[in-house]
């Protein structure tokens, strides 16, 4: 298990190598620079003359004047020593920003991926255990209207709601006053308050899949002979259902929790304008927009991690819940 454990870890130090000169390489694509970008934008504000001091300054601070890989390697240089750059819209260190969003984000995430998870999988198996009753056609009617439903619709949708009947705002996460305040219990109260409509929102599509999946899964598995030979046997309905068919079944779902976290990340970016969430989602989007490279790149980054992280994460629980995959990968080397 350790063995296995280490060599994922080198595995996913490739994988990120990999992931970051994609990332650098796409970000790089759109033709000009945050150069062109912020001189368009004086531009825009009357301002036609700009000092070529100015312009030499922003190119050597900023490594805009070195080859494409020189710039590669100084970026990722500097992210190995705790560096991520300076965000050249924000006019602020990157770290920084992350840092104010990333810790809201993350909480939104594995709440949402809790909220997901846990009315899938019951709902799942109740589903499939009780196949093509009412309790099952509803189930599945509001799997595909939860497909079906865009994210920020049901955003706009809930925000009317909760203000034309209850006369709360469902934007943000927390109330005017609590904004700008410094963390206290106040404001975390304040914030869970906030928290439902988030979550159910951005939650909504996930859990309408994973319901699909272990659907599907279980019924495929209550039919094998193993399960007809157990419940011929006198096996208890109970026993039979959660010692093998929901083990094996839920297999597939504990796989996706690699690509959840970071889907909920990158996902719930047009939810998170629409709702005003404090995220990393609308911070990627208007980087990718204004080229602010060292901005789009971390945060990227940061999903990459993700990423490798909860993909290492559901392997451990699939190697713990289902041995067979222990002994078959070790058994291929």
């Amino acid at each position: 298990m350790l063995f296995y454990i280490v060599r994922r870890f080198l595995y996913m130090i490739i994988i990120l190598w990999v992931v970051s000169i994609v990332a650098f390489v796409i970000i790089q694509l759109p033709a000009g620079d945050y150069l062109s970008y912020h001189i368009q934008n004086l531009k825009q504000r009357g301002i036609t003359f700009i000092e070529r001091d100015e312009l030499r300054g922003l190119e050597e601070r900023y490594g805009l004047n070195l080859p494409i890989y020189a710039q590669y390697g100084k970026w990722v240089w500097n992210m190995l020593h705790g560096d991520f750059g300076q965000s050249f819209l924000w006019n602020k260190e990157v770290s920084e920003l992350l840092g104010e969003r990333l810790m809201l984000t993350v909480i939104i995430s594995i709440l949402t991926m809790l909220f997901a998870y846990g009315i899938a999988i019951p709902v799942g198996i109740y589903s499939a255990t009780h196949q093509y009753s009412i309790a099952d056609y509803g189930f599945t009617i509001a799997g595909f209207a939860g497909l079906a439903t865009p994210n920020f619709l049901l955003a706009l949708i809930l925000m009317f709601v909760f203000y034309k009947y209850f006369g709360l705002s469902a934007g943000g996460l927390f109330s005017p006053a609590y904004q700008l305040a410094p963390w206290s219990l106040a404001k975390v109260l304040d914030m869970l308050k906030h928290l439902p409509i988030p979550i159910i929102v951005i939650g909504t599509a996930g859990t309408a899949e994973l319901i699909r999946v272990m659907r599907g899964c279980l019924l495929d598995e209550l039919r094998k002979q193993y399960v007809i030979t157990a419940r011929a046997k006198g096996v208890s309905e109970r026993a039979l259902l959660f010692k093998y068919p929901v083990r094996i079944a839920i297999n597939p779902i504990i796989s996706t929790i690699g690509w959840t976290l970071p889907y909920i990340i990158s996902g719930e970016t047009i939810t998170a304008i629409v709702l005003s969430l404090p995220t990393t989602g609308p911070l990627l989007f208007q980087a990718l927009m204004t080229q602010d490279m060292y901005l789009a790149g971390s945060t990227i980054m940061f999903l990459a991690v993700l990423t490798v992280i909860g993909t290492l994460i559901s392997d451990i629980l699939l190697v713990w819940v289902d041995p067979r995959i222990r002994y078959e990968r070790e058994g291929t080397h």
